[in-house]
């Protein structure tokens, strides 16, 4: 579940804004890069190179927006900080699995961008600052056109197909540790 912690929404401003919306590309990015090193040490080569394809989405967006408030505001310090976020847009952890198909991959990222999705949309009602409100629209939009590219991706992909011997596996494929 999405938390953020001590982040007046009614009160932030632009810097704010924009450092909140950097700090939870940033936790995803992080997010996708553990969940792509698991996929390796449990040889699982597909989900990993679709969670490090995901870890290079977030990493756009939060040079991105890192960029634009270096423009405006230069090297003021941040106010936002890394512990008031947490599971914005970032992955949940007990989602991936060391046996995870890449539709399945692909399912845990369309969660989490339809989480972010809801985050934005559910705080635009709060803010009051207009280029703070114009910002997390921009970002709600982004995440509702990377939930086509993840449902366009999935539409791509044939049915995952159970064996017999899944089902005896299926003990042992808990959430990984990471």
């Amino acid at each position: 579940m999405a938390k953020t912690v001590s982040i007046d929404f009614k009160n932030l401003n632009l810097k704010d804004a924009l450092d909140l919306a950097e700090l939870i590309e940033e936790e995803a990015r992080e997010r996708y890069g553990e969940f792509a090193d698991q996929m390796d040490i449990h040889r699982n080569p597909e989900a990993a190179r679709f969670f490090r394809f995901m870890l290079g989405v977030e990493q756009k967006h939060e040079d991105r927006l890192g960029a634009q408030r270096k423009m405006l505001f230069g090297d003021a310090p941040r106010e936002v900080r890394r512990e008031m976020v947490f599971d914005i847009e970032a992955p949940e952890y007990d989602e991936v699995r060391a046996k995870m198909s890449v539709r399945q991959a692909l399912e845990v990222s369309l969660r989490a961008e339809e989480k972010a999705f809801a985050f934005f949309d559910g705080v635009l009602g709060e803010i009051k600052d207009p280029t703070v409100h114009e910002l997390f629209s921009e970002l709600r939009e982004e995440e509702a056109e990377h939930q086509q590219l993840v449902k366009q991706q999935l539409a791509k992909l044939p049915p995952d197909v159970k064996s017999p011997m899944d089902d005896a596996d299926d003990e042992d494929d808990g959430p990984v540790a990471l």
